[in-house]
């Protein structure tokens, strides 16, 4: 009997996200410092001969099972890569709000190449998995080793993983998709032109946690002003954790339309989960960790 293999594909949160400028071919650069969530999809695989996915869950109809699906862009990416490679049968039990800024497909996509070196043998640290992952989408590379660390350039230049306290958390996402695409071009940065809103605040491994909190606060996300005018809902959540008993910080997380609340305890972010999702139903509202 052919045996299981099973992944987590957590959320990725953006704590901060700074775009640097717009370089003169079009892309903007950005210093972002990412954590990720308990919350996540799972995926599973089973060696096969031929490729194939499945997605259930309750987002899997946003997620689709076709080959624009970044498991499947990913796999092919791979086997580009690596001829000859064992692929199987993956299925993705899909959690999490799809185009909500907290790299579900990415993290899913990662998910999937851990699960495909693990069934050829390959090193976490084969170039071939990075190459495949860069290839698929700017988040993948992130998503590959899921622990906290800085993502620069367009996500393609990764800092070692950073131990951060633990951070109770609160994420909602008001169930309305936000295009990344409309947001950068929101912003309105031409070709060479930077935002010049000041540097990323030093952020250093191990710090506790009442020190990365006054860290976090002097950073920000530059695209979250441009998501609430095409989203004006998102203003609406991001006022709604702030007024959070215990909330210390809220932010959006990516381009939207996830934003994020930290709270000293577990308990507190729990119970503004559940204030919130009774106030709120019609919200995907997940107390967690991030790390």
């Amino acid at each position: 009997m052919t045996q299981n293999h099973h992944a987590r594909a957590p959320a990725k949160i953006n704590l901060t996200l700074h775009i640097e400028g717009r370089r003169i071919d079009g892309y903007h650069e950005l210093t972002s410092l990412v954590a990720f969530a308990g919350a996540g999809d799972l995926l599973s695989f089973a060696p096969d001969e031929l490729f194939s996915l499945e997605v259930s869950g309750p987002t899997a109809i946003e997620a689709g099972d076709g080959g624009d699906n970044l498991v499947a862009r990913v796999e092919r990416a791979l086997r580009a890569e690596k001829p000859g490679l064992q692929s199987g049968a993956f299925h993705l039990v899909k959690r999490l709000p799809v185009a909500a800024g907290i790299g579900g497909g990415s993290s899913d996509a990662a998910a999937a190449l851990r699960l495909l070196a693990a069934a050829n043998g390959l090193s976490l640290s084969d170039p071939a998995l990075y190459e495949a992952a860069r290839r698929t989408g700017a988040d993948v590379p992130v998503c590959l080793n899921p622990r906290a660390k800085f993502m620069r350039g367009i996500g393609e230049r990764l800092g070692p993983a950073l131990k951060l306290p633990p951070l109770p958390a609160v994420l909602i996402n008001p169930r309305v998709p936000v295009e990344t695409k409309a947001v950068f071009h929101k912003l309105g940065l031409k070709p060479g032109q930077s935002l010049g809103y000041g540097p990323h605040p030093a952020i250093a491994d191990g710090m506790d946690f009442e020190t990365l909190i006054r860290a976090l606060k002097k950073g920000r996300n530059d695209m979250e002003d441009a998501a609430c005018v095409i989203a004006p809902i998102v203003g609406h959540v991001l006022a709604t954790l702030a007024g959070a008993r215990g909330c210390r910080l809220a932010r959006m997380s990516g381009s939207g339309a996830t934003c994020f609340a930290l709270f000293d305890s577990c308990r507190q972010a729990g119970a503004a989960a559940k204030a919130i999702k009774a106030a709120h139903p019609e919200w995907w509202v997940k107390p967690t960790l991030l790390r």
